[in-house]
């Protein structure tokens, strides 16, 4: 079992990571190789469009590192959903896009791995939270 020397979290572009900041000033630092972790990442993320990436990097202390690759996070996936460039700055009084229920499933289903859920229901109903909170109005959600 190597000995783990830092973990590091980043939001990189699907396929478009490069050595300049905020990657190099983060692994520099632990003394990764940077050109190696852009290459992998790249070849990753290379099918998945122009999504933001959430990444965890484990750089052990011979310098060797591992990473996980989550998805996207919810408010990229709503903005996308709702045809929007970003949310609201008046939250609860200015509403800037719609999502339906039936988007709202769509996105938990695809976040599932990432969430903390007991189904696929309650996952959307989280999604559903965040897209209020962005000032985005949904529709058609089933009441409990």
């Amino acid at each position: 079992m190597k000995k783990i020397a830092a973990m590091v979290k980043l939001q990189l572009p699907a396929g478009k990571a490069t050595p300049a900041p905020p990657v190099g000033p983060a692994l520099g630092q632990h003394g990764a190789n940077i050109m190696e972790f852009v290459k992998q990442f790249n070849a990753a993320s290379a099918n998945m469009g122009d999504a933001i990436v959430p990444v965890e990097i484990t750089i052990y202390s011979d310098r060797s590192f591992t990473f996980i690759t989550k998805t996207p996070p919810a408010s990229y996936l709503i903005r996308k959903a709702a045809g929007i460039e970003k949310g609201s700055g008046k939250t609860g009084r200015e509403k800037v896009g719609k999502l339906t229920w039936e988007q709202c499933l769509q996105i938990a289903k695809q976040k599932m791995a990432d969430m903390n859920a007991n189904d696929v229901e309650a996952a959307a109903r989280q999604i559903a939270g965040s897209a209020r909170a962005m000032g985005v109005e949904v529709t058609g959600v089933p009441h409990a």
